[in-house]
C-alpha cells in the first residue's frame, strides 16, 4: 500500500470510528413499498417514490401498452446517443417541457439529466462576483455545492428565520448588483415546510430573484400535485421553480420552471446542461406518461398526508421527538452510532430505515427519516413506534 492509499484508509477508518462509513448494498424494489435484500423482504421506508409510481406493477404495464415496433426507438429507446444540443434532443423532450409548460402556464420548462444537474448549473449560470445569494441553513447539499461553483458571496440564514432575512435584504441589498433567495419548499431531512408566501413577498420588497427547490413537494402538494407553490398559490411569482422526477413522478431527471427568457439564457449558459448526454427516451416516455396523470392522483396524495398525519401522532404518544409536517417524519436521536442501532433493530423487525448523520444534518442531529408514500397502509406503520422506542430504551 503506497502512502496516498494509506492517508485514505486512516480517513476512512477515522469515518467509521464516528458512525458516518456508508456503503451501497444491493436491493430489489418489489411492490406495496416493499424491498428485498439477501433474500428478506422490508417494509421500504427509505424511499422517495412518494406517489408509489415506481414500483406500481399495474401503471408500469400501462405504460408498456404502448410499445410497438413503430415507436421503439423514439418512445422506448435506451439511449439518447448525444446531449440535447447536439443530437440528443428528440420529440418526446419537447412533449414533456410542452406538458409542464402546460401545467404550470404562463411559465416555461426546462428539462435537466437530475436535480442535482439543476441545481449544480442554474446558480452558476444566473450568479457570480458581485452578486449575493441567501439561502435557508438547511439548504440540500446540491444547491450548496452550486452556490460554491458560482463564485457569488454566499450567506446561509438561521432555518425558515424570515426575519433574519428580511434583515440581511434591508443591510446588504444596495451593497450588490443582483441577489438571490434560495430555498427548498419542503425541506428534505426535517420534513417542515418554507412560507413561500412571505419569500415572495421579501423577494418583490428587495428586487430579489427567488428560487425554490420542490424536488420534496412536486406530487404531493397542490390541487394538480404542482407543488407548495400551487397550494400557497404563488407559482406565478416565482421565478426559478426546480422540480425532481426522481421522488413522487417515480422516474429520473429534473426541470425547472421559469420564464421563456430564463430557459433561452440556461440552454445557453448551464454547463450541467450543456456538456452531458440528454436522457433516454424511455425515461421521457415514462415522464410524459405520469405528467399527464398527475393532475387526478388527488385521492393518492390525500392518502399519504393523512398517513404521515397518523403516525406523527403515534410517534409522538410513545414519547419521541419528531419534527416537520409533511410526509417526511424526522425521529431525532441525536448521537450517530445509536442512529445506526436503532435503523439495524428496526430492519431485524422488517422496516428498511435509514439513519440519517452528519454531515447530510447537523452535528449532534442524527435522526430516522421515515418516507411515507402512497403504497403504504397504517397496519403496515403500526408497531413502529413501538419498536423504536423500545430500541431508544
Amino acid at each position: 500500500m503506497n502512502s496516498f492509499e494509506q492517508q485514505l484508509c486512516d480517513k476512512l477508518e477515522r469515518i467509521r470510528k464516528q458512525g458516518l462509513k456508508r456503503e451501497v448494498l444491493p436491493l430489489q424494489l418489489i411492490e406495496r413499498a416493499k424491498i428485498i435484500h439477501d433474500d428478506r423482504t422490508y417494509l421500504n421506508l427509505a424511499s422517495n417514490d412518494y406517489l408509489g409510481l415506481a414500483t406500481n406493477k399495474e401503471l408500469v404495464a400501462r405504460f408498456y401498452d404502448d410499445l410497438s415496433a413503430d415507436n421503439l426507438l423514439e418512445r422506448f429507446g435506451p439511449g439518447s446517443t448525444a446531449s440535447r444540443l447536439m443530437t440528443g434532443n428528440h420529440p418526446v423532450n419537447t412533449a414533456v417541457e410542452t406538458q409542464l409548460a402546460a401545467l404550470y402556464a404562463p411559465h416555461q420548462a426546462l428539462v435537466f439529466n437530475s436535480g442535482y444537474h439543476a441545481n449544480i448549473g442554474i446558480l452558476p449560470a444566473l450568479s457570480g462576483k458581485g452578486d449575493l445569494i441567501l439561502a435557508d441553513k438547511l439548504c440540500h447539499a446540491s444547491l450548496i455545492d452550486g452556490m460554491r461553483l458560482s463564485r457569488a458571496t454566499v450567506n446561509r440564514y438561521p432555518h425558515l428565520d424570515y426575519d433574519r432575512l428580511a434583515g440581511l435584504l434591508a443591510e446588504k441589498r444596495e451593497q450588490y448588483r443582483q441577489v438571490f433567495i434560495v430555498t427548498e419548499s419542503v425541506f428534505s431531512m426535517d420534513g417542515d415546510m418554507a412560507d413561500l408566501r412571505h419569500l415572495v413577498r421579501l423577494k418583490e420588497q428587495y428586487r430579489a430573484v427567488l428560487y425554490v427547490d420542490e424536488a420534496h413537494s412536486v406530487g404531493l402538494r397542490g390541487r394538480k400535485g404542482l407543488g407548495l407553490a400551487e397550494e400557497q398559490e404563488v407559482v406565478d411569482r416565482i421565478d426559478l421553480l426546480v422540480g425532481t422526477f426522481g421522488k413522487a413522478y417515480g422516474g429520473q431527471g429534473a426541470f425547472v420552471i421559469c420564464s421563456s427568457l430564463l430557459v433561452d439564457y440556461l440552454l445557453n449558459t448551464a454547463r450541467s446542461f450543456i456538456f452531458t448526454t440528454g436522457l433516454p427516451p424511455i425515461s421521457l416516455a415514462w415522464l410524459l406518461f405520469v405528467i399527464r396523470q398527475l393532475p387526478s392522483m388527488e385521492g393518492q396524495r390525500q392518502h399519504v398526508q393523512a398517513l404521515a398525519d397518523w403516525l406523527r401522532k403515534e410517534l409522538a404518544a410513545a414519547g419521541l421527538e419528531t419534527g416537520g409536517t409533511s410526509n417526511i417524519i424526522p425521529v431525532m436521536i441525536g448521537d450517530s452510532g445509536q442512529a445506526v442501532q436503532v435503523a439495524q433493530r428496526l430492519r431485524e423487525h422488517g422496516f428498511w430505515v435509514g439513519a440519517v448523520r452528519p454531515p447530510t444534518v447537523p452535528a449532534g442531529s442524527a435522526r430516522l427519516r421515515l418516507s411515507i408514500t402512497a403504497a403504504m397502509e397504517r397496519d403496515d406503520l403500526a408497531p413502529l413506534p413501538g419498536l423504536i422506542a423500545e430500541a431508544l430504551s
